[in-house]
């Protein structure tokens, strides 16, 4: 009989379609397609669901400045429409955005009580992008950073990795743990693109220097520059630092037909991913994995990718629908990764 424990869950409440705008990149109709998919290819069958709780206000000051949290919510009331030309709201928007916050806090006390071990959030609003005082890049709350935050608070942990291969540097991630050594920030992301931080010498501050890895890579980069940005850096780095945890932020806007961004990632592609920081998390922190979700705009493209996320998490086996051209590196990459490499061996021995 399969254990219950090697499942895969997830989080997901229909309320996270509320905070949505017409014709927005960022609206309800990723969700909606994502969860059409898994339903038209039997995955939710195989998928423990898990009902997301608010997150607590104490949760969101742990990263977020507290006038700011309020001003989210006054906002929302007053039926103000954007917080910053991307960024948009509704009012219910501030209501979601606990709901979003507080599903990736949910998975963290499903995976750190020993219920669960392989959990993928699919909120939204995303992230990665929020600041401690600052709303970007369709971001409220950075979902991501306040899960981190509550596990150090609440469960002592001292190894917390946060890898974010959205197609965007995870700026106020970064911002958040720059100086702290205990939280490892790794992001591999295009550039140049927005929001413009990101570059390779941004490696932490002060006690955190070293634990902000940086991976800015050229547009156009696919399935076989990833692969070699994970085998070279990324998860020689992890082994380094033997997380008790892995959180990842799994943005898919670098997928091939995104049009808001410049890479060629296939489906195979993230499948890889998934299944290389699964096998990282079972080597340093009992499997424990969790994920949520953050950038992707290609619907079709999206939701293929989270079924190979979710395939290679899960172990199904199931068929690979797309496969990205036998293509060598070129020139440009080999340069940016041999770059990348010497700032890094700086810090580690990779």
């Amino acid at each position: 009989m399969e254990n219950d424990n090697e499942k895969v869950s997830l989080i997901y409440d229909h309320d996270y379609l509320v905070h949505t705008q017409r014709q927005h990149p960022e609206s309800k109709e990723r969700l909606e397609h994502i969860i059409g998919v898994l339903e038209k290819e039997n995955i939710m069958n195989r998928l423990e669901m898990i009902a997301p709780k608010p997150a607590e206000f104490n949760d969101l000051a742990l990263v977020h400045d507290p006038s700011y949290i309020r001003s989210i919510e006054e906002a929302c009331k007053a039926g103000k429409r954007f917080l910053d030309m991307d960024t948009y709201i509704v009012p219910e928007s501030y209501r979601v955005a606990l709901l979003s916050a507080g599903g990736v806090v949910t998975g963290l006390r499903e995976i750190m009580n020993g219920a669960k071990n392989k959990i993928f959030a699919l909120n939204r609003p995303p992230g990665h992008h929020a600041e401690r005082s600052r709303a970007m890049g369709f971001c409220l709350f950075n979902n991501i950073a306040i899960a981190a935050a509550v596990a150090k608070r609440d469960y002592g942990l001292k190894r917390i990795a946060i890898v974010d291969w959205d197609v965007h540097h995870g700026n106020g991630t970064q911002h958040a743990f720059e100086e702290d050594r205990e939280v490892l920030f790794i992001s591999s992301h295009q550039s140049p693109a927005y929001p413009g931080s990101g570059q390779l010498m941004e490696t932490g501050r002060n006690s955190g220097e070293g634990f902000t890895v940086n991976i800015p890579l050229p547009p156009g980069c696919g399935d076989a520059e990833y692969a070699l940005v994970y085998d070279k850096i990324v998860i020689p780095i992890l082994d380094r630092f033997k997380p008790e945890l892995l959180l990842i932020s799994a943005g898919f806007d670098a997928y091939r037909l995104d049009h808001l961004a410049g890479m060629s990632m296939t489906q195979s592609g993230y499948y890889y991913l998934a299944e290389t920081l699964n096998a990282t998390s079972e080597r340093w922190s009992k499997g424990r994995v969790l994920l949520c979700l953050e950038g992707g705009y290609h619907l079709q493209g999206q939701a293929g990718a989270v079924v190979q996320t979710l395939n290679a998490l899960g172990g199904w086996g199931l068929p690979l629908s797309e496969r990205a051209p036998d293509q060598e590196p070129g020139i440009h990459f080999k340069n940016r990764l041999q770059e990348a490499l010497n700032v890094q061996r700086q810090f580690w021995d990779i």
